[in-house]
């Protein structure tokens, strides 16, 4: 029988675990012990998870949550503690990508990005508080380098993610004085469905761009570029959440690469803005 330190018998639920970074982290923690509790909007898009826990040769507990409904959260949750009878973990990883400029959509548009990358965050994290501080856990989010760095035709995305970032920054004193430590992992590019996932057709969205269409194929021209030359694997950016997970003292804020390291650097460096938008204006030409 494990003992309560012992990491198989602490028990992890992770957000978003169908591919990319979540998938990773989910059978990394299973290698490394935990009773890892992989969720995912779509339990019937869980093939690609199960079929890499059976290639590791561990064993997830798959289950549905949609990180936009409350009740749905509240249920997952709810059934980790009735089966599991604890929670020492929770690592946020489920978001979406978004592609756009504010004048060319809604502000709806906008709303539904918080949605997902920001209040997502609060409504699996405000369930799982109470069980964190009865073991001590830990609160992990998956934000981005997009959340240090504001990204042209990204101002949705890299607003939720700011806010991510702003909110778990003001959260960890405290909840660190309540014995839960928080943290941040910041990725660059990554391989992974994420960007499939913006759902948009970027040869329509360049011919609806008006006067930013541009601008905005110099920015696509960059950024492809970039995952074509940089992207990392979601193994080696699972490495990071991973080391927040069991790191006896783990930092807020953990970057995944040497260049995320390099490139968020150049913002908490940056007082008067200027490095930043030297930066970023040159992506759009």
């Amino acid at each position: 029988m494990p003992s309560p330190s012992s990491p198989s018998s602490k028990v992890v639920l992770i957000t978003g675990t169908s591919s990319g970074i979540g998938l990773a982290a989910a059978v990394a923690a299973a290698q490394a012990g935990w009773r890892v509790v992989a969720t995912l909007r779509d339990t019937g898009r869980s093939d690609a998870l199960r079929k890499a826990a059976g290639e590791a040769g561990v064993e997830l507990d798959v289950r549905q949550l949609d990180v936009t409904d409350a009740r749905s959260v509240a249920a997952a949750v709810d059934g980790v503690i009735a089966d599991h009878g604890r929670l020492d973990a929770v690592i946020n990883n489920a978001g979406a990508g978004h592609l756009g400029t504010l004048e060319n959509e809604s502000v709806a548009d906008v709303r539904a990005v918080m949605e997902v990358n920001f209040f997502g965050v609060l409504h699996v994290s405000k369930a799982a508080l109470p069980h964190l501080r009865a073991t001590g856990g830990r609160l992990i989010t998956v934000t981005s380098v997009g959340g240090i760095i504001g990204q042209p035709f990204n101002e949705a995305y890299c607003a939720a993610k700011f806010a991510v970032e702003g909110y778990m920054e003001s959260l960890a004193p405290v909840a660190t004085r309540l014995g839960v430590a928080v943290s941040v992992v910041e990725p660059g590019a990554v391989a992974t469905e994420f960007v499939n996932n913006i759902g948009v057709d970027l040869v329509a969205e360049v011919a609806a761009a008006g006067p930013y269409a541009e601008a905005l194929q110099a920015y696509l021209d960059r950024t492809v570029a970039q995952f074509l030359d940089g992207a990392q694997t979601p193994a080696e950016a699972a490495g990071a959440v991973l080391e927040a997970l069991t790191a006896e003292q783990p930092a807020f804020r953990l970057q995944t690469s040497d260049w995320a390291r390099e490139f968020t650097g150049t913002k908490l460096t940056d007082l008067d803005g200027s490095a930043v938008l030297g930066l970023t204006g040159g992506w759009v030409g």
